[in-house]
């Protein structure tokens, strides 16, 4: 099969659980490179902590971003693509602001958050841009909203659900996204691959997460982390190693590289 592009989740996929793309990971996408292959990342951060990742691997590729929500230009960062969302605000707050949940929403402007957590910290850390507010998101002064996510420390359908009229709806095991409908990976990589001319038969991904489900299932190879979820490996025509064992690296190796030639 010619592969001439693939598509990389970042958490769980290509980073391991201190955020750091291993040697072995590295040097496999390097590889892919070198044979022409064209390497793009497409995630469910935003684009500030996506950035550093695309350019420590040397990537020139866009960056797809917030579950296809924004496409960022690979040399000037900038949003060439964006796709906004619109909630009934006030029943979206009213059923998330009194519970014990963290509600993180994503603008183009930057990130407003109910609380800080480990993650946030990291998120600023990595991205040296902190949120724009922290606090009751009821008094926020905020639009433009490219994703919202709910933390509500275990499995909610029940609570998703009532907004599956309004946004496409992402559900984790610790709560659930929302984009705007029809937005997902899946629509950034067709978009992109629409601008080049390369066939999804044509193309590998591989991630670990719900949010993977759709380009797993309509790109010529997909290949699941053992470390995704059954409905996800399920989507996949591959399963390969875990995360933190260069599974990333284990599936370009066993199935995209070429052979060296002596």
């Amino acid at each position: 099969m010619n592969v001439r592009a693939i598509f990389i989740d970042m958490d769980g996929t290509l980073l391991n659980s201190s955020n750091i793309i291993s040697r072995r990971n590295r040097v496999a996408i390097n590889r892919l490179i070198n044979q022409g292959v064209k390497v793009f990342l497409a995630t469910g951060r935003h684009y500030e902590i996506t950035a550093p990742y695309h350019k420590e691997m040397g990537l020139r590729t866009p960056m797809i971003c917030l579950n296809g929500a924004a496409i960022h230009d690979a040399e000037t960062g900038k949003a060439v693509k964006t796709h906004t969302l619109q909630v009934n605000e006030e029943r979206f707050h009213q059923l998330t602001a009194e519970n014990a949940y963290n509600v993180l929403i994503h603008t183009a402007n930057g990130l407003y958050c109910k609380n800080t957590d480990k993650e946030v910290d990291h998120w600023t850390k990595v991205g040296q841009m902190p949120p724009r507010y922290i606090g009751d998101l009821r008094h926020a002064n905020y639009q433009d909203v490219l994703k919202y996510s709910v933390k509500t420390g275990a499995p909610s359908p029940e609570l998703s659900a009532l907004f599956k009229e309004e946004a496409k709806v992402i559900n984790w095991s610790d709560g659930f996204e929302m984009v705007a409908p029809n937005v997902s990976k899946w629509s950034g990589i067709k978009s992109i691959l629409d601008l080049l001319r390369i066939h999804p038969h044509e193309v590998a991904a591989i991630g670990d997460g719900p949010n993977d489900i759709e380009m797993l299932r309509h790109v010529g190879i997909g290949a699941a982390m053992a470390n995704a979820g059954e409905e996800v490996k399920a989507t996949a025509d591959f399963v390969t190693g875990h995360h933190e064992d260069d599974g990333l690296a284990e599936f370009i190796e066993r199935y995209l590289q070429q052979p060296y030639v002596i």
